[in-house]
């Protein structure tokens, strides 16, 4: 997605501020084992992931903690959980490599091109001060028809959220990701999935393929 002059398309950068502007570094010190969504959303995820994910799969757990939320009956090739603190990457039982990097620092990762058949970024989108960047990065280690599945809920650390995100109502939200996958450049047109456990939070996922 570009202008008619090619020139490449720039959110503002206020869309990106934090009322928290602290490095993320100092947040993220102490582990957290805590889920951000409820029971019932959670199973709802598992449950997609159950659907989508295939067999044998290597899988970028993009923002990770000490849970990825994969079915336990799965069977995944490898797990690359990418976050920001080692205890909780270290207690996560999915994984099988864990990095810790701040993304909102550095946007490109170490990670190897073509590698992935799925990446994942569960409940944490909405924290990304350079998403586009990050989405073409995790473009870049997927391998060609491989998948991004972005899922989020309406909770957040209000402080650590990005303002453009607590600005906008949930269907401008989905449309937010939406754009990411599309100016990234990197990957086919973004498909949305609604999710409504019952007494539960909701669940909504953007996800898209690599061209």
């Amino acid at each position: 997605m570009t202008s008619q002059d090619s020139t490449p398309f720039e959110f503002p950068a206020n869309f990106f501020r934090r009322e928290d502007t602290s490095s993320d570094h100092y947040f993220y010190e102490n582990p957290r084992f805590v889920t951000h969504v409820d029971d019932g959303t959670i199973e709802a995820l598992t449950a997609f992931y159950e659907e989508v994910i295939p067999e044998n799969a290597k899988i970028l757990d993009l923002m990770s903690s000490w849970v990825s939320h994969l079915p336990k009956e799965k069977t995944t090739n490898e797990v690359y959980g990418l976050g920001m603190n080692h205890d909780e990457l270290e207690n996560n039982p999915h994984l099988t490599k864990t990095l810790v990097h701040d993304l909102n620092r550095t946007p490109q990762t170490p990670l190897p091109s073509d590698f992935f058949d799925v990446a994942l970024c569960a409940v944490s989108v909405q924290y990304l001060t350079q998403p586009v960047e990050v989405f073409r990065d995790v473009g870049r280690t997927l391998k060609s028809g491989g998948s991004f599945i972005v899922s989020f809920s309406h909770r957040m650390f209000p402080t650590k959220a990005v303002e453009v995100w607590k600005s906008l109502d949930t269907k401008d939200r989905t449309q937010l990701v939406g754009a990411y996958f599309q100016i990234s450049e990197v990957f086919n047109e973004p498909s949305l999935v609604k999710r409504e456990p019952a007494d539960s939070d909701p669940l909504w996922i953007v996800l898209a393929t690599k061209k």
